[in-house]
């Protein structure tokens, strides 16, 4: 290519650079908002509320336990 070829064609890709990274940051930006609109949890939260709900049922269990020993124990034949 001539140098005036290569000059052109180096300005028409810097101006194709330009609009494209515009065009992906506002995109970027209307998709965070639309997720934010639509009430979509992260994957890192949805993993916490699973822990925390996992804790949860744990804690349940050892109290319906300990609650079925108290029934027991009130139910034995007083001495």
């Amino acid at each position: 290519m001539t140098p005036i070829l290569d000059t052109f064609v180096q300005a028409l890709k810097e101006h194709i650079a330009t609009p494209k990274a515009d065009l992906e940051h506002n995109i970027r930006a209307v998709l965070a908002e639309l997720m934010t609109k639509m009430d979509v949890v992260s994957q890192q939260e949805l993993e916490r509320q699973k822990t925390a709900l996992e804790q949860a049922n744990a804690r349940l269990n050892t109290l319906q336990q300990q609650l079925q020993q108290l029934e027991q124990q009130l139910q034995a034949p007083q001495q």
